[in-house]
């Protein structure tokens, strides 16, 4: 089975898509200490409007990626916190590397100049894929939050340096 993927800037009608993928992540309790899905209203505001990328596969929307600012001062304009999910089922592809790649460039060219995420210890995936696209470990906190489940997790935080001087 040859498999078309494409990446477009994510639309306000792949809210339900999109917000189906993030459940999956919710029941996993590996990806986020969210325990919820928010509104398309609550998640709009929180993420900023640009550097928003949705995956296809055949027409069909299987991984998304956002970015949300990591403050409101002047100074931090430039630094985001990167959001990436994929559907299960279309995990294990390659194609969070191109989705994350994309996010990359594209951050890239519209000014910011460091993207960093905070990722569960347990979610090796996710760091691995995170390491592959020139993200570096730059901290590490411990049993910081509780699970889905009540388990106190590690994160590790990562960043990667855009090309910006």
């Amino acid at each position: 089975m040859t498999m078309e993927c494409t990446i477009r800037e994510m639309q306000d009608y792949d809210w339900p898509r999109v917000s189906g993928i993030y459940e999956q992540a919710l029941l996993e309790g590996i990806s986020t200490f969210a325990t919820v899905c928010p509104t398309f209203e609550e998640w709009d505001k929180a993420h900023l409007k640009d550097c928003r990328y949705v995956m296809l596969a055949d027409d069909m929307v299987v991984g998304w990626c956002a970015v949300s600012p990591t403050s409101s001062r002047e100074a931090y304009k430039g630094v985001v916190e990167v959001s990436i999910y994929f559907d299960k089922a279309f995990r294990g592809m390659g194609l969070g590397t191109k989705l994350l790649d994309h996010l990359c460039r594209e951050s890239e060219a519209k000014g910011y100049w460091c993207l960093f995420v905070n990722i569960l210890s347990i979610n090796t995936a996710s760091i691995n894929l995170h390491k592959k696209c020139g993200f570096r470990e730059v901290g590490y906190r411990e049993r910081i939050a509780k699970d889905l489940f009540g388990v106190w997790q590690n994160t590790i935080v990562m960043e990667r340096r855009n090309g910006i001087s």
